[in-house]
């Protein structure tokens, strides 16, 4: 059964034929909308996972089950499509990957369940994604590599789910590694191990509640203007791709002081070094140091970059006069989701139900938090 445990909720569904692969959620510590940029991103894979029990069947059609929403689809291999909204579009999506390619994909039984909190900011889509690819990759035996996996993962998103997502979350989820964060280029896909040595420190997230809807238009609106700068900078370096190729310095030179749009670039190219120096404190095992960088991202994100929301500061700001709390940061897109922390393990009660109290009386709103360990990366238990 190897390291990780089949969920009681499968269980019924498991034959001797049937394959089980559990592909996590992922965290993301430092590097937020440097994706897009050219830039580096720094996640790791969790504790909180998807689960597929997969085995082939006669003919070409697909039987889909889904544990959490209690729900099943069938459908026939040539009449798959996106549905958009549905758990089964994620399935579909990948499946499609695998016609595209030209793997002679026969017809399948796969049942999913999950425990990723859905909503948080941990990527439970890219599970998803990953798991069936996975899974599929071993029944047909079509030999992809993990890499090919983590772009036809990312491929489904945007044909099938219609979330032009980057290339992170995919990754994270295939390339996870125990007690590592993976520092991606997401330029070249070139990637290196750092060890995240915790001792008696531990990641917490605290989920806001809320999702505006202002994520994804104003995501498109951040993108836009990181381009408006590289093109004002390229009038002067012609050499300059995007903002990973650019400089504080050039920034100034090109872009005037104060301008919206060089607020952004500011905080992007911050980002990018920051993260670079973060992976020398993770080596050297000084986590006081990575912790500040989590703060100082969080103010670029809060400040510069625009794309936090009150209650996020509201949760940063609070835990920052805590001295047991060493780092913490909005995570993800913005506009809501989660904060992830880095606390004192003999801190968290206290901390948690303190705060709990506090968000509630003055956001209005419970607080939701989870502890969450980092795991290996995607693999096959039975």
């Amino acid at each position: 059964m190897g390291e990780y445990r089949v969920p009681e909720q499968l269980k019924k569904f498991v034959t001797e034929k049937t394959i089980i692969v559990r592909s996590p959620g992922r965290i993301n510590l430092i590097g937020e909308h440097t994706d897009y940029n050219d830039g580096f991103v720094l996640p790791a894979a969790i504790d909180k996972a998807v689960y597929v029990t997969i085995e082939q069947v006669p003919g070409t059609k697909l039987f889909l089950h889904s544990v959490d929403f209690n729900e099943s689809v069938e459908i026939e291999l040539t009449a798959i499509k996106p549905v958009p909204g549905h758990w089964s579009t994620y399935i579909l999506g990948v499946a499609d990957q695998f016609v595209q390619k030209a793997k002679q994909v026969s017809g399948f039984k796969l049942n999913i369940y999950g425990d990723v909190p859905l909503g948080a900011g941990l990527s439970s889509s890219a599970a998803v994604e990953c798991a069936v690819a996975f899974a599929l990759n071993k029944i047909l035996n079509a030999g992809f590599s993990r890499k090919e996996l983590a772009l036809m993962a990312q491929a489904a998103e945007h044909t099938y789910a219609g979330v032009k997502c980057g290339i992170m979350d995919q990754f994270a989820s295939l390339f996870g590694k125990k007690d590592n964060v993976i520092r991606l280029d997401c330029r070249s896909l070139d990637y290196e191990y750092f060890p995240l040595e915790l001792n008696e420190y531990v990641v917490v997230l605290f989920d806001t509640q809320v999702k505006h809807s202002l994520a994804s238009s104003e995501y498109n609106v951040r993108r836009e203007q990181c381009e408006a700068g590289v093109a004002l900078i390229q009038q002067k370096y012609p050499q300059v791709k995007n903002l990973r190729d650019t400089t504080i310095e050039m920034i100034k030179e090109c872009i005037s002081p104060g301008d919206i749009v060089y607020n952004r670039c500011k905080y992007v190219v911050e980002e990018i070094t920051r993260l670079q120096t973060g992976c020398g404190d993770l080596q050297r095992g000084d986590l006081m140091a990575f912790g500040q960088k989590m703060y100082a991202t969080h103010h670029g994100l809060s400040k510069y970059y625009e794309v936090s929301c009150k209650e996020l500061d509201y949760l940063v700001e609070y835990v920052q006069q805590s001295r047991d709390v060493i780092g913490a940061r909005m995570m993800g897109g913005g506009f809501g989701g989660c904060t992830i922390n880095i606390i004192k393990k003999s801190s968290v009660e206290g901390l948690v139900s303190e705060l709990t109290v506090a968000y509630l009386e003055n956001m209005g709103k419970e607080l939701k938090h989870y502890m969450v360990n980092i795991e290996d990366g995607t693999s096959i238990i039975k």
